[in-house]
């Protein structure tokens, strides 16, 4: 299936009136430090004009520290009838007062949980965004079938286990949304839905790249690709390596050689591969 995207400079009316929702999936990508991509799981993502999108902290995270090194970002918001809106924007300021403050404090998510408050809104202008597109599920489910095969094809490999049990039962299920993110040549970060995605081995995944073909085989071999994988239940996992296109059989696939992984969840979002070196405690 081909997905040629046109570009719109500004949200309608009723965009905006879906964004609303807080049962939706928000995914942001930023840069880090390095120039690679950073995907993390922001269900507040919603515009506050046709022209501006707003999201709302309650926790610590990466993403939150690369937002202000590097304004560039891209984002994808998907609803439960899985409608997808793609595009990017500049990071411009945060506010911990205000109309939007005012708005996501209201909420019930947050109005009635005496732990878990907003204390920080981020403002961004948007650049472009796709405009609403459908999940394309019978492709999808076309491409998990391929993916499947590939694995079968391509064999596990004696490879150090980057990833344990659970990011393998998360990665593999096909209820689970996953996408991937990469720095494309304008500097900003692009984000595409890849439900396909299974892991080869404990240090690689592939996916088939049947569907979200056009933007999927546009992308050059070695380029620094970042992979969340996340559950109805919002546990979530982000992983990063090098990406390689390559032909299985007869069928063309993405295979990403893992070289970091990344705990996106509360309360200590934290690196875990590789491992950290522990430091005793001198100061107290």
């Amino acid at each position: 299936m081909n997905n040629r995207r046109i570009s719109f400079h500004a949200f309608s009316e009723a965009d905006m009136k879906v964004f609303e929702s807080e049962m939706k999936v928000g995914i942001l990508a930023t840069v880090n430090e390095e120039g690679f991509p950073h995907l993390t799981l922001i269900s507040t993502l919603q515009a506050s004009t046709p022209t501006e999108v707003v999201w709302g902290q309650f926790t610590e995270g990466l993403s939150k520290q690369f937002i202000k090194l590097n304004p560039r970002t891209a984002f994808l918001i998907m609803t439960r009838d899985k409608e997808l809106w793609r595009g990017k924007a500049n990071f411009t300021h945060v506010e911990k007062q205000g109309k939007e403050f005012d708005m996501y404090n209201n909420k019930p998510m947050f109005r009635y949980n005496a732990y878990m408050g907003l204390h920080t809104v981020y403002y961004m202008d948007l650049v472009e965004h796709s405009g609403k597109e459908i999940l394309p599920f019978a492709s999808v489910l076309k491409a998990f079938i391929k993916t499947f095969v590939l694995k079968t094809i391509a064999g596990k490999k004696k490879n150090e286990n980057v990833l344990n049990s659970w990011s393998l039962k998360l990665i593999n299920r096909m209820s689970n949304p996953k996408f991937i993110s990469y720095i494309g040549e304008d500097g900003y970060p692009n984000i595409i839905p890849v439900i396909q995605l299974l892991t080869l081995d404990g240090q690689h995944v592939i996916f088939s790249l049947s569907v979200y073909k056009d933007e999927l085989e546009t992308i050059p071999n070695n380029t620094p690709m970042a992979v969340f994988s996340m559950s109805p239940s919002m546990e979530d996992l982000l992983i990063r390596g090098t990406f390689l296109r390559k032909r299985i059989a007869g069928m063309k696939s993405g295979i990403i050689n893992i070289k970091w992984v990344y705990n996106p969840m509360p309360p200590k979002p934290q690196q875990i591969y590789p491992e950290l070196d522990v430091e005793p405690v001198t100061s107290f």
